[in-house]
């Protein structure tokens, strides 16, 4: 039961960390919860409660930045 609870929170974390990152990100909603849930570890190794929660969200939105910017270059063609 600790793990779906985790993976709930973690999409919660990963649809904030996309909400908060400006741009587009390439990514469907499985990598968002996947970017949510390793957030969320990095997080609770950090800290607990509420406090381990706005963390995550921030490594979301670094997360999302990083994801967006190696997936961004593969999936868009060159136009030369």
């Amino acid at each position: 039961m600790h793990w779906i609870w985790f993976i709930i929170v973690g999409a919660v974390v990963g649809a904030l960390g996309r909400l908060l990152h400006r741009g587009s990100d390439p990514m469907g909603w499985l990598m968002t919860i996947g970017i949510g849930v390793v957030s969320m570890l990095v997080a609770a190794a950090i800290s607990s409660g509420w406090l381990a929660f706005i963390i995550g969200v921030i490594v979301a939105v670094v997360l999302v930045a990083i994801v967006g910017r190696f997936r961004g270059e593969r999936a868009a063609p060159s136009r030369a």
